[in-house]
């Protein structure tokens, strides 16, 4: 017989795999059902039991799913004994023990067997599951991977039946549904007769007894349905729902002096799970009037230091607001100063083995949540400690986890709250009983005592209801305070949707899916009630409760105003002991430092300034003042010190950066290399005693040696005091619209489409700043603009959207992801995790700070900024590679300044791949301007950027002596004449305002900053001043009027000369290189761009223009990146070769060096194992040309014998060598010699090489790009001259809609297909010499064109640019369309288009000879294209045309090079 049972219990067990014996683990049966039926399947008992509970309380969650509370059971149930004696007689009865995934209730009525101390009859059953493999292949539901997942009980019978059934998780409606099930499997015949333990003709006497489908049995099953809420209300006390509107108005009354303030509050540092950001979170409780605001952020502490800077921001917006009233500026009520605590707090999960991050499914990771504020500085330091280990040790996924033995460890002056429903005691009351949420509590209070609180939360959700019904009894019980909250997430109630499509964003769903368990449904929240409310919102929700406002006062009263700003902190400097001072000791003094950095200053002049004058000597002593005065001598001895380490390891370092290069003693001591006196380059501007903030020293290393210089930091100051600093990726607004759009059901298309529409402003500005404000924000840019007003009339709509763009403005500023600052090193006196929360960072091995770049300084941590400059990787490079073909090692620091080829290369333009210099808008300026001195490059460096470009040309003219250069008074001449006139630097208005003024270095810098940052109020001040004591000393009043206003437009674009200068020096130095050692500096260039196919393709061409050859690899000469051979050519790298890795290519290097070059592939294979280069690495080092010089085809290695092809036989040759020679080494007569290891080589086959367009494609194939030539190189006339566009232009044809665009290539990809409307369509990838275009043709073009458009084909293609078309639905308008008007070979273009080709000459170099050059290059050319003869007379300018009659020329490059080597220019070419 068959026994078909079901359970329901209190739960789930922790571990599935624990034994029955294991009480604590198995959960209680609440409700026991079963069916006992004969072999035919005849129904001969049905029973179905409800157990009375016997000391444990049912579940709500649980409750809520099979509808049986703990009153109903102890109600209507009966004696556990009973059921199980009943069962037991039911199971004498079986053979077999059925069930829907019966491996759960089997141990469930185990245990119960087990607690009662009954012998369990079970095990004599054999066992039968519905929920198999068999049943999954039989209903194909879709799981993981490629299998399919176990179907649900539901699922199962509706594949089999057609239908559901009712009162699902109800045992007996169960078992009705499984016996159902079970029976019709058998009539299936999808159980064998084995396992059935029947005879083979069983199945077909079960179909003869149930030759139809099983039809259900009709038993009459009583349902269990939840308890009502409303009268469970009734019944245990009113806890939530409607109150009488008298009674709502008598406790408002009551509470009308007693302050609520939020403190369960999180903001978009819970990383996708809250939209509101601090700021508004200040801001809303100052609108609101509370006492406090609290921040408790999921898992972190990031938004902390953040939330003490918004008090001070929203007073000072209050600030100006009233002087605004109080000017008649504004009108309305003066603004009342917040002055409320922030209550710093954090939401940390808590796990019973934190440290633990392997889990299986039977044994997750089960956590809950728990709340925690710091009291004051000492919690606060507890808080941060906790976060600290949670991101650190504890973090698993997204979860930063903590022990309750930590929180026990650390509780010192923090407060804990009971939490929302994910905390440890609602969790509990919800899902495993009363007296294990009461045990927890109890936990809680011995550790926290007076301060453990009873947080209760009304979301309207009947979980609220249950759980704090359990709360208040504990509170009363055990004398807790209780605490009204309401966990936010969101500003406001409208912003509740804009937080749902937040959480999509973070789950990858869409909105349209439901809400809910399962695999169709997806997370969200159950209303819209977790948002900031007003105080009388909450009050009116906890009327019945007036204490749980009250008592809010007793917990904020606890917390201490406290500040976490505090001044930076050095690491101790460890100086000699020659120079230390014993007052130090005492008063924290800094003699010895300041000593100590004088000596190695004036050290250090000796070298740099070997002539000192008395002006240098008190710029020094001036300089060595300010630094003591400020305190800040051991930040000057930090940083040299890690320099100099730097240039000891062989380090490249940079010039210096920012207005560090201003000082002079950074000079002397190495940390720059930029003399500032020279350059007239002012300390003041870095340091001076009116701006007493930590100077900023950024440092440029070698980006290949910056980590090693990161390493001897983290070894000198050690690892717990050295960090890396957090970045926060947060939604901006062209993201965030995006990922709305994604969330809200949009195509991918029609995302991108939506994503152009956005302007580079956020849609906070956007939407709120004044038109003119929002056109100097876009930098006055069209297009800009254009973008800006077109998303602003989308958000006025009422479709999709209208709608995204506005709920985008919600989410916008969302933390999305974590990351690590470029460049930004923290050092620490004492271990970091003792000053601020830390976390990891997946980017870094170091820890990070949870604080971001913005506010580490004001937190007291000293920050360095270790930049990695590709540049001077570049550099290094170079001089590497001129050392390894010269022998001459180049200091980068003494090249000339004055060297002739480096000018001529900055005149010509001819500057791509020199640092900053490259665009092709500096190329016109350089080529215009032809800089002389070092002055002009450091001028055009500042000049060329957005503001002070406009200069450009009258700087340009004035050097040239085409404008008059003018100073608006004489004096100004000593600091304006090295640019012509023109102010260009910030330090210029500084020294000027000293000398017309009288400025001190402290005001001028002062005025700097406040011009440069518009600082209104400050210029106000000080414009009198200067006009008056300018006056005084002589100068016209008008003409200084003139000068300040011309300093107020100018100088908010003025750059820091200091930065100009080091830069510009930098890139001299690769224009020297670049100049002198033209393959050396290219092929560092190619080196430093390896990973970007683009990026290569383009420098290739460079340095094919500059008359370098580029070799393919060679295994011979080849390095791992680029290098130049001794005939000056360039090498392509080993390293480039694709499947290659960086363990071969230094085997091959090393053996190549210590056993000399390869003589054949065998010999190769003989060197070199195929543990160390594979078969798949000969086989690319063979495509990629690596082995062209062993003087075979390509094509022969792979030409086959029947068995093998040469590189087999080669490796098996290699493997055949080297096992003979270890054999006799290990020999007895292992000194016979090599000739004992002599072995035949195999024979090579002989066979024509691949055609050079195959030989091509594969080279890219393993290297990237076409290395020995280009497929198109013979049509790159017709790409030159006759197509308007390159393929790269193609991305963006919103730049030619409405225009006729010509382009060429080559047919790289082909892929037929038919389309929606059944028509054939074709997708194509085209590729000129610098990128490729994937397009589509349908219908009528694709039957037009498609016969040109062949895999390998090079064409030529006329097309429209037609604008886009608008989606009527969404109001989104699709890309412009490229529409084909015509295509043809590129072969064919010349002939079709034919061009006249205009032979230049002057009329002295016409010669007999000449025009019999000429004539024989025009005879050996046949084609369609006419040539005409112009002589030119340089003097008066005046031409004679002459065409050649009788002959026509092809357009071919080589005819074309030879006639402008006999005309000595440039061939023209013009309409015929």
């Amino acid at each position: 017989m068959y026994l078909i049972f079901d359970t329901e219990t209190t739960g789930l067990p922790r571990d599935y795999n624990a034994p029955v014996t294991d009480t604590d683990n198995w959960p209680r049966m609440v409700q026991l059902a079963w069916q006992l039926h004969g072999p035919m399947g005849e129904l001969i008992e049905a029973k179905n039991f409800i157990v009375k509970p016997e000391g444990y309380d049912i579940p709500f969650e649980t409750e809520k799913i099979h509808g049986i509370s703990t009153e109903r059971a102890k109600r209507e149930g009966m004696e556990l004994s009973y059921v199980l004696d009943e069962f037991a007689r039911a199971v004498a009865k079986a053979g077999f023990a059925v069930g829907q995934n019966i491996s759960f209730d089997i141990p469930v009525v185990g245990c119960e067997y087990y607690r009662k101390g009954i012998d369990n009859p079970l095990p004599s059953l054999a066992v039968l599951d519905t929920m198999s493999e068999v049943t999954a292949n039989l209903c194909k539901i879709p799981g993981r991977g490629k299998r399919y997942k176990f179907p649900r009980l539901i699922e199962l019978h509706t594949h089999l039946f057609g239908e559901g059934f009712g009162q699902a998780h109800n045992a007996s409606a169960d078992v009705e549904a499984t016996a159902r099930c079970f029976l019709e499997l058998i009539r299936l015949g999808l159980y064998t007769p084995a396992e059935l333990r029947a005879t083979p003709q069983y199945i077909e006497d079960f179909r003869r007894a149930n030759p139809e489908p099983i039809k259900a049995i009709g038993l009459n099953v009583q349902p269990y349905k939840p308890m009502d809420y409303g009268q469970a209300e009734a019944d245990t006390g009113r806890t939530s729902g409607e109150k009488d509107s008298a009674d709502v108005a008598a406790a408002l009354e009551a509470l009308k002096d007693v302050p609520y303030c939020h403190l369960h509050n999180h903001t978009q540092y819970s990383i996708l799970q809250a939209t509101t950001d601090v700021d508004t979170l200040v801001e809303l409780a100052w609108k609101n009037k509370m006492p406090a605001v609290g921040l408790t952020d999921l898992g972190n502490m990031y938004g902390a230091f953040n939330l003490t800077l918004a008090i001070g921001k929203i007073n000072e917006k209050i600030a100006k607001h009233n002087k605004a009233v109080e000017e008649g500026k504004e009108k309305g009520e003066l603004w009342e100063e917040y002055k409320g605590k922030v209550i710093i707090g954090c939401e940390l999960y808590v796990a019973e083995d934190y440290k633990r991050t392997r889990f299986t499914k039977e044994q997750p990771d089960r956590r809950f949540q728990q709340v925690l504020f710091a009291k004051n500085k000492a919690g606060y330091h507890n808080l941060a400690k906790l976060s600290t280990e949670a991101n650190t040790v504890g973090l698993y996924g997204q979860y930063a986890r903590v022990g309750r033995e930590l929180i026990a460890q650390y509780r010192e002056n923090l407060i804990a709250t009971t939490g929302g429903l994910q905390g440890e005691v609602p969790q509990l009351i919800l899902q495993v009983g009363e007296r294990q949420a009461e045990e927890a509590f109890k936990w809680w209070l011995d550790v926290f005592g007076d301060d453990f609180y009873v947080e209760l939360l009304r979301h309207g959700l009947p979980e609220n209801d249950r759980v704090n019904r359990t709360l208040l009894s504990f509170a009363e019980k055990y004398g807790v305070r209780y605490i009204a909250q309401n966990n936010t997430f969101y500003a406001s109630r409208e912003d509740s949707n804009a937080h749902d499509i937040l959480l999509c964003i973070r789950d990858g769903e869409v909105q349209s899916k439901p809400i809910g368990r399962g695999r169709d449904c997806r997370f969200g929240f159950p209303n819209d009630e977790f948002y900031f409310k007003s105080q009388d919102e909450m009050k009116t929700l906890f009327a019945d409760l007036p204490d749980a406002i009250r008592n809010i006062g007793h917990l904020v009263d606890k917390v201490e105003n406290y500040k976490l700003a505090k001044p930076v902190l050095l690491p101790k400097f460890e100086i000699p002991e020659e120079f230390r001072d014993p007052e130090d000791e005492k008063d924290g003094g800094k003699r010895g430092e300041n000593a100590y950095l004088r000596y190695l200053t004036y050290k250090g002049a000796e070298k740099v300034y070997p002539d000192m004058d008395q002006a240098t000597r008190e710029r020094i002593d001036f300089e060595l003042d300010i630094i003591a005065k400020t305190g800040y001598p051991g930040y000057f001895l930090i940083v040299q010190d890690f320099i100099r380490a730097a240039r000891e390891m062989g380090v490249l370092v940079g010039p210096g950066r920012g207005s560090a290069a201003g000082s002079a003693v950074a000079y002397c001591i190495g940390i720059t290399s930029i003399d500032p006196i020279k350059y007239d380059l002012l300390f003041e501007r870095f340091l001076n005693p009116d701006r007493v903030s930590l100077p900023d020293i950024d440092t440029d290393f070698d980006d290949e040696g910056r980590g090693r210089i990161i390493d001897w930091v983290v070894e000198k100051y050690g690892k717990n005091q050295v960090s890396q600093i957090i970045t926060y990726g947060t939604l901006a607004a062209k993201n965030s619209i995006r990922d709305t759009a994604r969330a809200l059901g949009f195509t991918p298309a029609e995302v991108n489409e939506l994503g152009k529409k956005v302007p580079d402003v956020s849609l906070a500005k956007l939407f709120k700043l004044p038109e003119p404000d929002l056109r100097d924000k876009l930098k006055n840019k069209q297009e800009e603009i254009d973008k800006a007003h077109t998303l602003k009339e989308l958000a006025q709509g009422s479709d999709t959207t209208a709608r995204i763009i506005n709920q985008a403005k919600v989410i916008e500023g969302s933390i999305k992801s974590l990351g690590v600052h470029a460049c930004g090193v923290i050092i620490t006196p004492s271990d970091i995790r003792e000053h601020v929360p830390m976390a990891t960072a997946k980017d870094s091995e170091m820890l990070v700070t949870q604080f971001d770049n913005k506010v580490v300084e004001s937190a007291g941590l000293l920050k360095m900024d270790f930049l990695g400059l590709k540049t001077l990787t570049l550099i290094n490079d170079t001089i590497n590679l001129i050392e390894a073909r010269f022998g001459i090692r180049i200091d980068p620091d003494e090249i000339p300044i004055d060297d002739p080829k480096t000018y001529e290369l900055f005149q010509r333009g001819d500057t791509i791949g020199v640092f900053q210099y490259e665009s092709p808008g500096m190329q016109k300026n350089l080529r215009e301007l032809r800089p002389s001195v070092f002055s002009d490059l450091i001028a055009m460096n500042a000049l060329y950027r957005p503001g002070p470009m406009e200069y450009i040309p009258s700087f340009i003219r004035r050097k040239h002596g085409e404008e008059e250069i003018t100073y608006d008074l004489p004096d100004m001449e000593e600091y304006l004449a090295e640019t012509y006139g023109i102010t260009v630097y910030q330090e210029q208005v500084m020294l000027l305002s000293q000398k017309l003024a009288g400025f001190t270095k402290g005001e001028a810098d002062v005025l700097r900053k406040a011009m440069g940052k518009k600082q209104i109020a400050v210029l106000a001040k000080m414009k009198p001043k200067f006009v008056e004591q300018a006056s005084e000393k002589g100068h016209d009043p008008q003409v200084l009027e003139k000068i300040w206003k011309d300093w107020e437009a100018f100088a908010a674009y003025a750059f820091n000369k200091s930065h100009s200068t080091c830069y510009a020096w930098v890139a001299y130095q690769t224009a020297y290189l670049k100049a002198n050692y033209p393959s050396e500096y290219m092929a560092a260039v190619l080196s430093n761009n390896m990973s970007d196919i683009k990026d290569i393709s383009f420098y290739m061409e460079e340095t094919r223009r500059l008359g370098i050859r580029i070799l393919c690899p060679d295994v011979n000469e080849s390095q791992r990146k680029f290098s130049v051979n001794r005939d000056g050519d360039i090498r392509f790298g080993l390293g480039a070769v694709k499947n290659v890795g960086d363990n071969a290519i230094a085997f091959i290097l090393r053996d190549r060096k210590e056993n000399g070059p390869y003589r054949s592939v065998f010999d190769f294979t003989t060197r070199v194992d195929k543990s160390s280069c594979s078969r798949r690495s000969i086989e690319h080092f063979v495509l990629s040309g690596a082995f062209d010089c062993f003087g075979l085809n390509r094509s022969q290695y792979f030409a086959s014998d029947g068995r093998y092809d040469l590189i087999d036989k080669a490796v098996k040759y290699g493997e055949a060598v080297r096992a003979q020679r270890d054999s006799a080494q290990s020999s007895l007569f292992g000194d016979m010699g090599d000739a004992s290891f002599e072995m035949e080589e195999p024979t090579v086959m002989l066979c024509d090489e691949w055609p050079d367009l195959d030989k091509l494609k594969k080279e890219r194939d393993v290297v990237g790009l076409f290395i020995s030539a280009h497929p198109l190189d013979r049509y790159r006339f017709v790409l030159d001259h006759y197509c308007s566009v390159g393929v790269d232009q193609l991305v963006e044809p919103e730049r030619f809609v409405g225009t006729d665009i010509t382009f060429g290539g080559m047919i790289t990809k082909v892929d037929n297909f038919t389309a929606k409307n059944g028509n054939p369509a074709g997708r194509y990838t085209i590729e000129d010499l610098s990128s490729s275009f994937d397009f589509q043709l349908y219908d009528v073009k694709y039957a037009m064109f498609s016969p040109f458009l062949f895999d390998n084909a090079f064409v030529y293609v006329k097309a429209t640019v037609q604008d886009g078309r608008v989606n009527r639905e969404t109001g989104v308008k699709s890309r412009p369309r490229i529409v084909f008007n015509d295509v043809r070979l590129l072969s064919e273009v010349p002939k079709s288009y034919p061009r006249k080709v205009v032979v230049t000459f002057g009329i002295a170099d016409i010669d007999r000879t000449v025009i019999h050059d000429i004539a024989a290059l025009v005879k050996g050319s046949q084609g369609v294209n006419p040539v005409e003869i112009r002589v030119v007379d340089p003097k008066s300018g005046v031409g004679l045309s002459m065409p050649v009659h009788g002959f026509r020329i092809d357009l071919d490059q080589q005819v074309l090079d030879n006639l402008e080597r006999v005309s000595g220019n440039a061939v023209k070419f013009e309409q015929c």
